[in-house]
């Protein structure tokens, strides 16, 4: 996929991995410059369900770029929130180009699910704005193009801080990461095919929970800076679709491989 000039969400993604035991000082020091967002907010513990199922091409284009360590990349799925998922659901697009993300997301509600799943070149019935639209638009043509099907479905807990200053500035931990393979369009776990992500090459010894910091590339907030200086983080790489085909195709054992061996 080229540079594109479609409306998108331009960002740095920071991915290290800590201990639980790191949670709560972290989240001290965010609170004094961020809230909850609105899914903690509405969660007893602070956690909530994040439902990706990532979708690729028939022979795996897309982790075959990601372990050949391309330099502009993407990856697709389509997101739900709650550990019963409910409408709308968001179709995404992920462009790594180096260090930069490039995220394109748009709203999917029920009246139009059949046709994105059969992926037909449709306008959705209910859009919320030209952003989403043209959003939407790209995910259906890059689904036709590489003629991607569903491949891994992952679960895991957030908690999610928003910066009370900056107009985008997120600290989110994921816990609880789990897989299973699907072939089907299905946005919901399903317990007894689930498989949990312990592998010790996905972690640091003791660190089994997935910090991300992100910002605008054109400002990244000073209290950000401060935060991985008091914590000592060590930056880390970490592709949630990357780990679940791994696991749930078993594919641990080609570690020595090239992508096109394992695949």
């Amino acid at each position: 996929m080229d540079n594109l000039t479609l409306p998108k969400l331009e960002r740095y993604e920071l991915k290290y991995t800590i201990p639980e035991s790191l949670i709560e000082p972290i989240s001290e020091f965010a609170s004094i410059y961020c809230t909850l967002d609105k899914y903690s907010e509405e969660s007893v513990d602070c956690f909530y369900g994040v439902n990706n199922l990532y979708l690729d091409s028939p022979r795996f284009l897309f982790i075959r770029n990601r372990l050949n360590g391309s330099e502009n990349r993407f990856n697709m799925r389509i997101r739900s929130y709650g550990d019963s998922p409910q409408f709308p659901y968001f179709l995404e697009v992920k462009q790594k180009r180096i260090n930069v993300i490039q995220k394109y997301r748009g709203r999917i509600y029920e009246e139009d699910w059949p046709d994105i799943t059969s992926m037909a070149n449709c306008i959705p019935r209910k859009v919320m704005n030209l952003k989403e639209l043209f959003n939407i638009q790209l995910f259906q043509r890059l689904a036709l193009t590489y003629n991607i099907e569903p491949k891994v479905f992952t679960q895991y807990r957030r908690k999610a801080y928003e910066s009370k200053y900056e107009e985008y500035a997120r600290v989110t931990f994921d816990i609880r990461l789990r897989y299973m393979a699907e072939s089907q369009y299905n946005l919901s776990p399903v317990n007894d095919r689930m498989v949990a992500c312990d592998h010790p090459l996905d972690f640091d010894e003791g660190c089994n929970v997935i910090l991300e910091l992100k910002c605008y590339t054109t400002h990244v907030p000073f209290w950000m800076i401060d935060l991985i200086r008091t914590f000592n983080l060590r930056r880390t790489s970490f592709s949630k679709y990357k780990n679940g085909v791994m696991e749930v195709l078993n594919l641990y054992r080609y570690a020595d491989c090239s992508a096109e061996s394992v695949f």
